[in-house]
């Protein structure tokens, strides 16, 4: 079920120094990690976009370039944040192929609850999941300001966000394991992936 004003973003544009190849195109049971997300998102709202570079991926959804080029994902959320329509927007990385649509539901879910909190993100024993989590659009200014002083760690400004957690014994009463959170990062990654998936 599509869910209405609700935008997501794919962040596509890090530079896959330890992967060795555009994680994007990283082929996972036949599939791109680029591909597994859009159809991911796709599957909460019709109104999808990458992050990244439009000679890249503008065959693939519609493109939102970083005003803030090579300074992390921060940036990447920036740019999402700047360019959407909407109040509530999902921010997804590229690399994370395990991610269900029940637990973005579930994420969705407690961000519509709370209208004070202007992150809505996972937290579990390995941290904030920053990347996997809702954002409305004014939390653009906060990042903003903190790219434009050199700032670029997203976890640091979820205090001045108000930002609402899911802890994770929340996660797990609700079926959802940390190992939904992994990301691929290196080939042997892509290749223990890959045996999990047969």
């Amino acid at each position: 079920m599509v869910v209405p004003d609700l935008a997501a973003f794919i962040l596509a544009g890090g530079r896959s120094t330890r992967m060795g190849a555009d994680k994007a195109f990283v082929l996972l049971a036949g599939r791109t990690l680029l591909a597994r997300a859009l159809d991911l998102a796709r599957t909460l709202t019709s109104e999808v976009r990458i992050v990244g570079d439009p000679a890249k991926f503008a065959a693939f959804a519609p493109v939102v370039e970083d005003q803030f080029p090579g300074c992390g994902p921060l940036a990447g959320i920036h740019a999402a944040l700047h360019s959407s329509q909407t109040e509530l927007n999902l921010i997804l990385a590229v690399d994370t192929p395990f991610l269900t649509p029940a637990l973005l539901r579930c994420i969705l879910g407690r961000a519509k609850d709370s209208e004070s909190a202007m992150v809505t993100v996972p937290r579990t024993a390995q941290g904030w999941q920053p990347l996997c989590a809702i954002y409305r659009r004014e939390f653009a200014f906060i990042a903003e300001t903190a790219l434009r002083s050199g700032q670029y760690k997203i976890g640091a400004l979820f205090e001045e966000a108000h930002a609402q957690a899911i802890e994770e014994p929340e996660l797990q009463s609700a079926g959802f394991s940390s190992d939904l959170f992994r990301n691929l990062n290196t080939p042997e990654d892509v290749l223990q992936a890959a045996r999990e998936q047969q």
